[in-house]
């Protein structure tokens, strides 16, 4: 291997589709001969790149080619592109390289350039030498006019320099015999840093003098400003990495920092796949110190390389400065083998390494035989038969390996491949799973689970989702998904499940391991954010229809007489000092009901700000009845929601909601639907505007002092208080009388750190699905009540009260399968011994009870027996436990999301069930906000006092990919709950990750760290719990406004201390509190 020829474009013909490739502001795909444009034919093979949507000259297709470049090297360049879509004939297209470093612009060199035409594929070419290589280079294609749609047919940049000389000088020789040469970059520092990058830190480089310089070069790193331990130096290493091959890992490390100090330092590599959160594999450990340098030593091999793989050095606690020497990774193979494989497979597969979407660790796995090289050894079947299929005798290629599995003669869901992992996991375990599966049958898809199965020395059993995937019969597909396995486990079993009896379960690899921490995200960093500037153009229609478009053929036209005011939530957020136009766009001649008025808003949105959308809107004749209303967005074509009502043709009406993207689209389009065909829309002063959470926060303290806050006296009296003036208080809240609960599980309560959060932060509880109908009788007269009665002995333990959730649930696949084959006079029955065995169980121990949920949305048990069974139903219950506050619980009421639950359909849904009879006593507001905007939460809550009943945020939970982002919009919800006069209490549905039914919404993850959004929950507690003290004044009194709910009080002199124990409840006039002392 003299030579080295392979391109260094990873994925040059796009034969992996836009692997590695990247669009610069605009919209770039893959097209194969037939599916853009029947004229063009790709000159090399089957696909070709389409750029499109430009509208700067610069904007085109660019990649990452930093780590693959050297030094002082002559680079050619050569691509094959052509243009489209104008009547202009031909186009200047260049080959552009981007040079970025820290603390200086960027800097631009063209590197190629041709003159493309309409006709055929012309050739640009180009050659390119760097003295030194720059933190970041990127290469782009760009030049032709906006509007013109840039093809590119395939891209090589490559070398001629002799490969030997060149990895020996700037990479450093190898070490191992037989082995080819370090895959890392400027390992010993001789170029600075150039190749690396401090993640998240600072970096630079400094001499050693030491005599042993053979082992220890003379230069080395020095990695400071370390906020965290994973905070370090990396450098990617995507392009120089190969499949089923063993590298040897080996550098020498040391800390700077307090003395005599010893910390763990470890090599990791970070594997990213495009649509999937990273993965982390640690490849080497050692325990450094700062007293000398210790070597580092270990060993990977990764079956399929990811889309980029990065190699860095991370572990000492924040405040450690790590030193780095020389860091070399070797392939252990021989030269002439490594040639071979380069013949054999292409110097550029060879190159990306055969870039793929998965990567597993086979020496950490706890599944043994995980790719079955060991045939089916440590496998059996889970009642089916498996097989072992080899790759020369079977058509289903596995994508990697020889062989692979298959579950056979399937005949119940359950049924697939097991392996017994007994004594391999332990509780409290964060683990991830990765398995290559697929299907045969006569069902083109199907669902596959990985599915763990404990039991605990109890006998007690768990069936817990590993990760689930839909798996097809046309190719493999990755399953993957991270777990927490809390008790600890006397057996095992890890299996394959899902697809329907009959339908085989194909399997190429099964992986268990322990996860990798993925770091927390900073806060995004918003520059002018907007807050309050309407981002929809021409809204009043000053410039008639500027701007907007039809969606679909339908046709628009400008109309006057719609409200010359904000509506309400707008005028909320920003003011009732601006006034509209009353002009709208009215949309006829609709023929389907996505037809409506549209706009293209791509470029006016930032990540992560939550924005409000309000408008006027109502539905002209051609319908019967209400007419649902959408504001919608097409985010890169995937739909998202942005308010939700039901409109009339006599009145006007505000739709109001919110939406957030977290992640940088192509192209996002505003569009009105909803109505059915025929029905003519309107659609007046539509506002989309950013949104500070914060603006509200200074008017709900305000109310909050007001609402739940009482003046409070103390008055000390007795014979001690003449000697003493001035007796020192000391003032501390115990309980506050406002519910701050959250969901449990029985699984989770095994985790002791989990309960210590719980019992510390939380007053009230509700079940997961412990006390749901499936749960307590997944048979007809089998009960099970041990898993609720140990969450209730625990709640009672720590005097925590209880909501019941749920005693009935509309949703027929929360029904249990017994009891959907009931006709009505059995389903009667049934009903009634759910409610007797329940409530003859728990009467008087829950304080709440959700007696039918989400009513309003489902309706399995009033299409059976007619709609008077809802109030039955809350008469039976109220008949066996009086005492019970009863709760009707549905979603999307405070946040406009969804016309079936606008607070006007709940209001009227229970004022129809009071009428009715039923004993209705509080009001549930789930609370699964997306993107939460105070406004709209204030104006629900409003709308529903009209009831005079509590209400209670029964189920809240906020996601985000961003801590500090979920931090906000909780802080949303809670301020709004508790600054409401008529709200009680707010539950969270779940607080620990992966221990709650939605993903990234928790508040202390797997591993018991308390993070950002817990540590605001906590501060939020914190201020509405009054703690304080001082001195009595002249009359021996104590003033103070204090927290409704229980006080402890300590008031003490130099030679006597008493303590007391009162409440503060509501109250208009100062609570006094006499204190002998």
């Amino acid at each position: 291997m003299d030579t080295v020829e392979a391109n260094i474009i990873i994925n040059h013909d796009f034969s992996d589709g836009l692997l590695s490739w990247h669009a610069n502001s605009c919209k770039v795909f893959v097209s194969d001969n037939l599916s853009y444009a029947k004229e063009i034919k790709a000159e090399s093979g089957s696909q070709y790149a389409v750029v499109s949507n430009r509208t700067e000259c610069w904007q085109g297709l660019e990649q990452d080619i930093t780590p693959r470049l050297l030094p002082h090297v002559t680079y050619n360049v050569s691509a094959l592109v052509r243009i489209w879509g104008s009547t202009q004939k031909t186009a200047n297209v260049l080959a552009t390289l981007k040079l970025a470093d820290p603390n200086s612009a960027p800097t631009f060199l063209t590197i190629g350039r041709t003159t493309a035409s309409k006709e055929r594929w012309e050739k640009l070419e180009g050659t390119f030498s760097l003295k030194s290589i720059p933190n970041q280079v990127i290469f782009y294609m760009e030049g032709p006019l906006p509007g013109i749609d840039l093809l590119i047919d395939r891209v090589h940049v490559f070398s001629a320099t002799k490969a030997k000389e060149l990895l020996q000088d700037e990479a450093g020789k190898r070490r191992m015999p037989g082995a080819v040469e370090n895959i890392i970059v400027n390992p010993k520092f001789n170029m600075g840093l150039h190749g690396w990058f401090a993640n998240s830190c600072n970096g630079s480089i400094y001499s050693d003098y030491s005599e042993d310089s053979k082992v220890e070069p003379n230069l080395y790193a020095v990695v400071s400003n370390r906020r965290d331990s994973w905070q370090g130096l990396e450098q990617d290493i995507t392009g120089r990495i190969m499949p089923n091959v063993q590298y040897h890992v080996l550098a020498y490390v040391r800390l700077e920092g307090p003395p005599q100090s010893a910390h763990s330092v470890q090599a990791t590599l970070k594997l990213e796949n495009k649509d999937a959160s990273p993965k982390f594999l640690s490849i080497a450990r050692v325990k450094a110190s700062v007293e000398k340098w210790e070597k580092l030593e270990g060993t990977f091999s990764l079956k399929i390389i990811p889309g980029k793989t990065v190699c860095y050095l991370e572990g000492p606690p924040a405040g450690f400065n790590l030193l780095i020497k020389s860091v070399e990774i070797f392939p252990a193979l021989t030269n002439s083998l490594l040639t071979s494989m380069q013949d054999c497979m292409g110097s550029d597969r060879f190159l990306k390494g055969e870039i793929n979407n998965r990567f597993n660790n086979e020496h950490c796995s706890i599944i043994q035989n995980p790719l079955f090289d060991d045939g089916l050894n440590h496998w059996t079947g889970r009642s089916c038969k498996i097989v072992l299929r080899d790759v020369a005798k079977d058509e289903h290629l596995p994508s990697g390996g020889k062989h692979y599995a298959s579950a056979t003669e399937r005949t119940q869901t359950w049924n697939g491949i097991q392996q017994d992992i007994s004594g391999r996991v332990e509780s409290k375990s964060v683990l991830e799973v990765s398995a290559y599966v697929r299907i045969t049958g006569s069902v083109q898809s199907a669902e596959v689970r990985a599915t763990l199965w404990v039991q605990t020395a109890d006998l007690r059993e768990q069936y817990i989702t590993m990760g689930k995937v839909q798996a097809s019969v046309k190719e493999w597909v990755q399953l993957q998904g991270r777990f927490l396995l809390n008790p600890e486990p006397a057996k095992a079993v890890a299996f394959l499940e899902g697809p329907p009896a009959g339908i085989d379960i194909l399997v190429d690899s099964f992986f268990i391991n322990p996860a990798k921490k993925i770091p927390p995200s900073p806060r995004p960093i918003i520059q002018n954010p907007g807050y309050g500037l309407n981002i929809v153009e021409n809204i009043n229609l000053f410039d008639d229809l500027k701007g907007w478009f039809p969606l679909g053929p339908c046709s628009l036209k400008v109309a006057t007489g719609s409200p010359n005011i904000l509506p309400p939530a707008a005028g909320e957020s920003l003011g009732w000092q601006q006034s509209l136009s009353g002009r709208y766009i009215l949309v006829t001649n609709r023929s389907q009901n996505w037809q409506g008025p549209a706009q293209i808003i791509t470029e006016k949105l930032k990540l992560f700000i939550t924005y409000q959308v309000s408008a006027w809107v109502r539905v002209g004749s051609g319908g019967t009845g209400s007419q649902n209303v959408n504001v919608a967005l097409s985010v890169d074509n995937q739909w998202v929601t942005g308010g939700e009502m039901e409109a009339d043709v006599h009145e006007w009406r505000e739709v109001a909601g919110s939406f957030r993207l977290e992640k940088k689209p192509s192209n996002v389009m505003l569009y009105v639907q909803g109505p059915s065909p025929g029905v003519d829309l309107m659609v007046a002063g539509l506002q989309i505007f950013a949104v500070d959470g914060k603006a509200r926060f200074e008017h709900l303290k305000k109310q909050t002092q007001k609402l739940r806050m009482r003046d409070v006296i103390l008055k000390i009296s007795g014979q001690e208080v003449k000697k003493c003036p001035g007796l020192c208080v000391k003032v501390k809240q115990t309980s506050n009388s406002f519910a701050l609960g959250t969901c449990i599980n029985r699984s989770s309560i095994d985790n002791e750190d989990y309960v210590a959060f719980f019992v510390k932060n939380f007053n009230w509880a509700v079940f997961e699905n412990e006390m749901k109908w499936p749960w307590t009788e997944p048979q007809k007269g089998q009960h099970n009540y041990r898993d609720a009665d140990d969450l209730t002995d625990l709640c009672k333990c720590h005097g925590i009260q209880i909501r019941g959730h749920c005693i009935f649930w509309e949703d027929q696949y929360a029904v249990p399968q017994w009891v959907r084959t009931l006709n009505k006079e059995q389903l009667q029955a049934a009903i009634k011994d759910r409610i007797v065995s329940l409530l003859s169980r728990y009467s008087g121990r829950f304080q709440h009870f959700d007696v039918n949920n989400e009513m309003l949305h489902n309706s399995f048990y009033q299409d059976r027996l007619g709609k008077q069974i809802w109030a039955s139903m809350f008469k039976m219950v109220h008949e066996l436990d009086p005492s019970a506050t009863l709760f009707v619980n549905e979603y999307h009421v405070e946040d406009g999301r969804d016309a079936r639950s606008s607070p006007e359909k709940y209001i009227d849904h229970i004022v129809y069930l009071q009428t009715q009879g039923a004993p209705v006593g509080g009001i549930g507001i789930q609370g699964h906000s997306s993107y939460p905007v105070g406004s709209i939460i204030s104006s629900a809550l409003n709308k529903l006092s009209v009831l005079g009943l509590p209400i209670w945020f029964t189920e809240v939970d906020v996601h985000s990919v961003n801590e500090f982002v979920r931090a906000d919009d909780l802080e949303v919800v809670l301020r709004e709950a508790f600054a409401h006069p008529d709200v009680e209490g707010v539950l969270h549905w779940g607080f620990w990750e992966l221990a709650m039914a939605t993903q990234q919404a928790h508040l202390v993850d797997a591993d018991g760290t308390i993070n950002e959004t817990g540590k605001r929950f906590r501060a939020l507690k914190k201020e509405w719990t009054t703690k304080l003290e001082g001195f009595t004044d002249h009359q021996n009194q104590f003033q103070f406004r204090g927290f409704y709910g229980a006080y402890e009080v300590e008031v003490s002199s130099l030679s006597k201390k008493v303590k007391h124990k009162f409440v503060v409840d509501k109250g208009d006039t100062p609570l006094v509190i006499e204190i002998c002392f």
